[in-house]
């Protein structure tokens, strides 16, 4: 396994659109593990493969967030929502590609997804609450949308800006706004 690069906003590539796979085989196998690698190292609960510069619809996710707990990771290639719920839930998001920002963010409360799963199979699961956030907060970088796309245009530049600055200063990201 490698852990990979992850790439931070303002990369024009966070802005992709990934490609569909077309069967997860053994290489894709190999993304995922080095994704789960890659998320754990940086201390994430979850990673798009447009994060770490492949245009491939592939994400991976750890909720357990108990160091003495296993390692429980989800992964997913071409994953799908095909329902969420009409009640909405308010979590401060933050995100690998956006290091040091938390903001708020209102999504569904609930949703079902489909994927493949690491043998290439078909399957279907049912979240809520935290696990159907992190689910819609990946496949919205799938999509070429960040989290801080759904927060006011204002406050949005505001975070661009200061990133922008400190990528050109070559400091660390800001850890508040």
């Amino acid at each position: 396994m490698a852990r990979l690069t992850i790439l931070t906003a303002p990369d024009p590539r966070l802005k992709l659109v990934a490609q569909p796979v077309v069967a997860v085989d053994d290489a894709v196998r190999r993304l995922m593990e080095d994704m789960v690698e890659t998320m754990y190292a940086a201390r994430g609960i979850g990673l798009a493969a447009t994060q770490v510069g492949v245009a491939q619809r592939v994400v991976v996710m750890d909720l357990s967030d108990m160091p003495e707990a296993p390692k429980q990771p989800l992964k997913m290639a071409n994953p799908e929502i095909l329902w969420h719920s009409d009640q909405d839930s308010s979590y401060q998001e933050g995100c690998l590609s956006v290091p040091g920002v938390f903001e708020n963010v209102t999504r569904p409360d609930a949703c079902k997804v489909r994927y493949l799963d690491e043998q290439n199979e078909v399957r279907e699961l049912n979240a809520t609450g935290l696990l159907a956030t992190c689910i819609q907060h990946e496949i919205d970088h799938l999509n070429g949308t960040l989290f801080v796309d759904h927060l006011s245009n204002l406050k949005r530049n505001m975070i661009i800006k200061k990133l922008e600055k400190a990528k050109r200063l070559g400091q660390a990201a800001p850890v508040a706004f």
